[in-house]
């Protein structure tokens, strides 16, 4: 199993020593054992983990040289993707996993203890609400989610937590033309630029990924985000 994650994570030009092969492997052993009782992920098989969840996560190298970033927020982190692969990978970076289920958090919480991370840290909330908080808002230089929104709405409520000269890294599948067309101005509006779109196939497979990597160049205006529900219900046109 070792040899299949070394081999795929190879692929995105991605080295992991031992230890975190032995963390990858043990995150995956507890992600099976929670989806039992509650709902993390659809993709139980581990070939398609390792391509789907781990080599996804930190597919970001593609457009964004880690070795620059120190301290990056995960918004809607969901079952720990891309926030706990990209803290395994590069363990000197400080990660923030924000998600508005508690029993997702209790999950990330015995996984980051399980896996002995460090400065590493969860917070239970909706995006919305910890973004006017002056710990968080505009205090990272790297927000990234892999969260199922829409980019006008994804960037409202990410683009606050980052501060000017950041980035915002928005996952996204293959087919994003018109979704990005749509987002231009919500992008402007909150203090953002999209500096470019990154599209590949994660290696050996033809699922098709798009990053969105979008710059922070000027503050986001103090009315934004909106109050919880309207980013998704009424997105910036």
């Amino acid at each position: 199993m070792y040899n299949l994650l070394k081999e795929k994570m190879q692929g995105i030009k991605v080295s992991l020593d031992d230890e975190q092969l032995k963390q990858f492997h043990r995150f995956y052993e507890m992600l099976i054992e929670w989806n039992k009782v509650m709902n993390l992920t659809g993709i139980t098989e581990y070939e398609e983990i390792v391509e789907k969840h781990f080599v996804d996560s930190l597919s970001i190298v593609k457009c964004l040289d880690m070795s620059c970033v120190n301290k990056i927020i995960d918004v809607g982190t969901g079952a720990g993707f891309p926030g706990i692969p990209l803290k395994i990978a590069f363990p000197n970076i400080e990660v923030v996993l924000l998600d508005s289920l508690n029993k997702r958090i209790r999950f990330l919480n015995n996984v980051i203890d399980e896996l002995g991370l460090i400065n590493i840290y969860t917070i239970h909330g909706r995006a919305e609400d910890f973004a006017r908080k002056e710990d968080y808002r505009e205090q990272f230089e790297l927000c990234v989610s892999r969260a199922v929104a829409n980019l006008s709405t994804l960037s409202e409520y990410c683009l606050p937590y980052v501060k000017i000269g950041g980035m915002f890294v928005s996952y996204k599948s293959g087919n994003i033309d018109d979704e990005m067309l749509e987002s231009k101005k919500a992008v402007q509006v909150l203090g953002g630029r999209i500096d470019k779109i990154v599209k590949f196939q994660l290696p050996n497979t033809d699922i098709k990924r798009s990053l969105v990597k979008i710059e922070k160049v000027k503050d986001t205006g103090k009315k934004y985000p909106r109050k919880s529900g309207i980013p998704a219900k009424e997105p910036i046109r």
